[in-house]
């Protein structure tokens, strides 16, 4: 398991990798999901992602992988909506209990969960897991959130009912209280234990949430003034005075679209290549990740495995791969 350490070197761009992390289990599951989304195609991100050779380039960074396979999900052809604020509701749950299970199951074996979607309801599931396992080992869960969305919106303010704008806000405490109640507590999260990065699309309902909570976000617009490696690394510093478990929820859709454009919802002006390479080296160099899950490849709208390569590398980058 990956523990976020105390180190007396408050230096980040030095490289203070951890003697265990070569030894890690690296566990590999699937959430072929895309009925939290309003455009199919991204359930088939975990098979993208398995094309593009991600379990083959961590093993080459020394690590031990298991690929578990996906989970089972009903499609959507086979579903119908009960509530056109909360679409397909119920199989979320149902999903997201299982899901949560094996996150919690995988890190109390000591292994590092890595999650690929699917969209990112998936995060319902994965960051219950994670608060589940952190509330019996006594530990304080964190999130870093980066995603051109703030996932934020509730079954009072989605203007879409996809259950995929609603993850962070559930995690929080906000919203409908099946979501909100889902896995027996909440929250799972608490905001000054969050960071969104790369936040560039915000419903104003959202907006009004966000300052309710006040919670931390850092817009594009805040990566253009200050640069991508100053905020990563002010949010790594804050996070390792007050965390123990860092989760890394990673939506392909925080990446500009001219460099990812196969994403379940692509939103110009976002992440440069090497913005978001530097993003997932900087939480390589502080040895802190615990947790990732990456979401919204969709292979139906991307440029021959464009995409899902892009992520594999931006995984490994996170797992410590470098230029030289």
């Amino acid at each position: 398991m990956f523990i976020f350490k105390q180190q007396k070197n408050k230096d980040f761009t030095q490289v203070t990798y951890l003697n265990t992390m070569l030894k890690e289990n690296i566990s590999i599951i699937g959430f072929p999901m895309d009925l939290g989304a309003g455009r199919r195609g991204v359930d088939m991100g975990p098979s993208a992602l398995r094309i593009a050779g991600l379990q083959q380039k961590l093993e080459k960074l020394g690590y031990k992988v298991n690929d578990t396979g996906d989970l089972k999900i009903e499609i959507m052809e086979r579903q119908k909506i009960k509530n056109p604020h909360l679409k397909y509701l119920t199989e979320i749950l149902k999903t997201s209990k299982v899901w949560a299970d094996k996150i919690s199951t995988v890190l109390q074996k000591g292994e590092f969960p890595l999650c690929i979607g699917g969209d990112h309801s998936m995060a319902i599931g994965t960051i219950s897991g994670i608060a589940s396992f952190c509330k019996k080992n006594k530990m304080i869960p964190g999130v870093i959130w980066i995603d051109a969305h703030a996932d934020m919106n509730t079954d009072k303010t989605t203007p879409s009912g996809n259950i995929h704008g609603m993850p962070l806000a559930a995690s929080l405490g906000m919203g409908n209280k099946k979501l909100v109640n889902f896995y027996g507590y909440t929250p799972k999260l608490l905001p000054e234990n969050c960071a969104l990065i790369a936040i560039r699309s915000i419903d104003d309902a959202e907006k009004e949430i966000i300052k309710k909570l006040k919670l931390p976000v850092y817009t594009m617009q805040d990566i253009d003034k200050l640069g991508a490696h100053k905020i990563i690394e002010m949010v790594l510093d804050q996070f390792r005075k007050k965390v123990d478990h860092i989760h890394i929820s990673f939506d392909v859709d925080s990446v500009d679209p001219n460099v990812a454009p196969g994403v379940g919802t692509p939103v110009p002006g976002g992440l440069s290549f090497r913005e978001a390479h530097l993003l997932m080296e900087s939480v390589a160099e502080c040895s802190c990740m615990s947790s990732l899950e990456v979401a919204e490849v969709n292979p139906i709208l991307d440029d021959k495995n464009k995409s899902a390569n892009l992520t594999v590398d931006l995984i490994a980058s996170g797992f410590g791969q470098r230029i030289l």
